[in-house]
């Protein structure tokens, strides 16, 4: 009964702020909260000249294929990975019953409290300490335990629930990629299990359209019931290279437009970019300090370094957070 009222507190959550967000899409808008400029503009020319059959560049449905990365692209990502947090808690919680964690430096930084070393170790570093904290439960078991903690945690700056500051904008841009013939699809470095716990609810993407880093599991028959269980090793760390490799693995085939906005996220916008005729690579720029978060070259947590050359070189499209989006956060009532 816990796990049904907090996937359902969640979806009822998000489902009222991003509709009372939008009341713009019955005048014919798909991307109220976006500003009119070139970023916005540059979106519908692509998805108008994709989807024009007949037209130099139609793509037929099958083939309409968005990657988009989560953590800093989706929803905020400062000052911590949503997931660390949650993993961080999880670790106090079962520290005092495995006394061999003692001597595993990552449990010691996350029990101290270690901000600085935390922060450098990255989606290999959370999915390490998840794996000692979720080995020998199911996938089910996991998003049960996500669910419940995403409906009362909150953002320690921002002060407001961490399934509040998913990015207007971003879910308008999937609503309206759906709305023509595109299938959208979640591929991030954090943790599969966590974000298939709140990416219907919050994006609109079911479970199966999710791909994020991942343990290892094993099936079990006892009982007369048959069930996925998870180990205490990493399969997978979808990050970097990881991307384009489980984007051929689980999709089996290039996407057409790639959004990021980190240097973890190039591979998979160069993936996207290598392919014949109309791409789309989208990088989202940290840089309003004032609504969100300011960030870039130097940040230990969504790092875009590389990744702001490489736009300018290839002409990617740059999507500034302070100039672009003319609302960040669903309206909250």
């Amino acid at each position: 009964m816990q796990s049904k009222w907090s996937f359902s507190l969640i979806a009822i959550i998000v489902a009222f702020m991003v509709l009372a967000a939008v009341p713009c899409l019955a005048a014919g808008d798909p991307l109220p909260s976006w500003r009119d400029g070139a970023a916005k503009q540059a979106i519908i020319t692509f998805v108008d000249k994709v989807t024009r059959e007949g037209g130099p560049d139609y793509v037929a449905p099958r083939d309409r294929i968005a990657t988009f990365d989560n953590d800093g692209t989706l929803w905020s990502e400062q000052p911590m990975y949503v997931q660390l947090f949650f993993v961080l808690e999880r670790i106090r919680e079962l520290a005092p019953r495995h006394p061999e964690w003692k001597n595993n430096p990552a449990v010691q930084a996350a029990l101290a409290g270690d901000k600085a070393k935390l922060m450098k170790m990255g989606h290999k570093g959370i999915l390490e300490l998840a794996a000692l904290t979720h080995a020998g439960i199911t996938a089910q078991q996991m998003q049960e335990l996500s669910a419940a903690w995403l409906k009362t945690a909150r953002n320690p700056v921002k002060h407001m629930l961490f399934v509040q500051m998913i990015y207007q904008p971003m879910v308008e841009l999937l609503a309206y990629l759906r709305d023509n013939g595109f299938k959208t699809f979640i591929v991030s470095g954090g943790g599969v299990d966590f974000i298939r716990a709140f990416s219907l609810h919050a994006y609109g993407i079911p479970s199966y359209q999710v791909i994020g880093s991942s343990l290892k599991s094993k099936f079990e028959f006892k009982d007369g019931k048959a069930e996925v269980i998870k180990l205490p090793e990493i399969n997978s760390i979808d990050d970097g290279p990881g991307k384009p490799e489980n984007i051929e693995l689980q999709i089996g085939q290039r996407p057409i437009m790639a959004v990021g906005n980190s240097d973890g996220d190039l591979p998979m916008l160069q993936f996207a970019a290598s392919g014949t005729g109309a791409r789309l690579m989208m990088l989202v720029h940290h840089d309003d300090a004032t609504r969100e978060f300011a960030y870039d070259r130097k940040s230990d947590m969504g790092r875009l370094d590389k990744g702001l050359d490489m736009a300018k070189k290839n002409g990617w499209l740059l999507i500034s957070m302070k100039n672009d989006f003319a609302q960040v956060y669903p309206t909250a009532k």
